[in-house]
């Protein structure tokens, strides 16, 4: 396993991170302290979660995922591991957190700090994520910035003002952002260098073999502010896994109300014609479609780590002897190939 800087942190994370969104809803309690142990004892060291999982369906089980880890972490060297989670940006309809009032103010993040912290049975939070921004953005497939959607919002120096004394109180040890943008990036930076507040690390953002669009501006961003890419959703909601090129099983992650909706924004046919040639690409170099899909997110200069998420040690291992693979020229220009043929299905 290597391990990779995180931003201009001392944190040295694994190039896998262990996903943990299922835990609480498709696995039971015991079956993720076997997934956390066996991701453990391959080299991860890096565990990422949220105040908000598991989800797609947090109402019945709001916290159980940190509840988890908690009861795993009880018996670990806390020391050695890098525990990541995060709170939940403005959303009025998730009523269920914070009666819908969450907002990244004082009052929401501290609440959701003390929280995390019990749930986890730990002292500290070594990354403490923004899960998406208090102003408006276009989220999950939404579409285009709309002004006219534009609403009051904290300021960002107002945000790094709160995080800057819970770090003080030793309660978090660096921060970050999650579905970012690179306006955004660039003025948490820009604002944290200005008065001197904590600067954010890392991003987490959705990259892919299917959705590449971190590159095209966001690199850049990230490059020039020291900011580290946490690869989410490596595997495209599991369709460069090459399962859903026939049709979507039943009770699959996708098949969903939440993923069935957001499946429905994206380019359908692009995304099965994108998919069967990579995984025939795949096939061609004698891998698994997964496999090439993690080893060509682990070739990008600016991703720190890929989250990787497992319902089962088959899958996670899987997942993890990706890492073993090399990926020379001659495939990445062939990846190339098929992405300028379909280009960012899912954005």
């Amino acid at each position: 396993m290597k391990y990779n800087q995180l931003g201009d942190s001392d944190l040295q994370a694994s190039e896998i991170c262990l996903g943990t969104m299922t835990y609480g809803d498709r696995n039971t309690r015991e079956e993720a302290q076997k997934l956390l142990d066996y991701a453990v004892s391959r080299g991860v060291n890096f565990i990422d979660t949220a105040e908000t999982y598991p989800f797609p369906n947090p109402k019945q089980t709001l916290g159980l995922t940190e509840e988890y880890i908690g009861q795993w972490l009880i018996d670990q060297q806390r020391d050695r591991l890098i525990i990541s989670t995060k709170i939940a940006g403005f959303s009025p309809k998730l009523t269920w957190i914070r009666n819908g009032k969450n907002r990244i103010d004082r009052k929401n993040v501290t609440e959701a700090v003390e929280g995390s912290l019990k749930r986890l049975q730990t002292d500290y939070i070594d990354l403490y994520q923004i899960h998406w921004p208090d102003r408006y953005v276009p989220l999950f497939g939404e579409g285009d910035y709309d002004p006219s959607k534009e609403r009051a919002t904290l300021a960002i120096a107002e945000q790094l003002e709160v995080f800057r004394d819970l770090i003080k109180a030793g309660k978090i040890r660096y921060l970050g952002v999650s579905n970012e943008t690179s306006w955004g990036v660039c003025e948490f930076c820009q604002v944290a260098r200005q008065f001197d507040l904590p600067k954010i690390i890392s991003i987490q953002n959705g990259f892919s073999l299917l959705n590449r669009l971190f590159q095209v501006n966001l690199a850049e961003a990230c490059r020039f502010n020291r900011v580290g890419l946490l690869a989410y959703n490596p595997l495209a909601f599991g369709f460069l896994t090459g399962k859903y090129l026939a049709e979507i099983p039943h009770n699959s992650r996708l098949d969903s109300d939440f993923f069935q909706s957001l499946y429905s924004r994206f380019d359908r046919h692009n995304i099965q014609e994108a998919t069967k040639n990579y995984a025939e690409l795949a096939q061609k170099y004698g891998m698994t479609p997964a496999s090439l899909a993690l080893a060509y997110v682990r070739t990008r200069w600016f991703v720190s780590s890929t989250i990787i998420g497992a319902t089962g040690i088959e899958q996670l291992q899987e997942n993890l002897n990706s890492t073993a693979i090399t990926l020379d020229e001659s495939i990445l220009e062939e990846i190339d190939t098929i992405h300028r043929r379909y280009p960012h299905p899912i954005a």
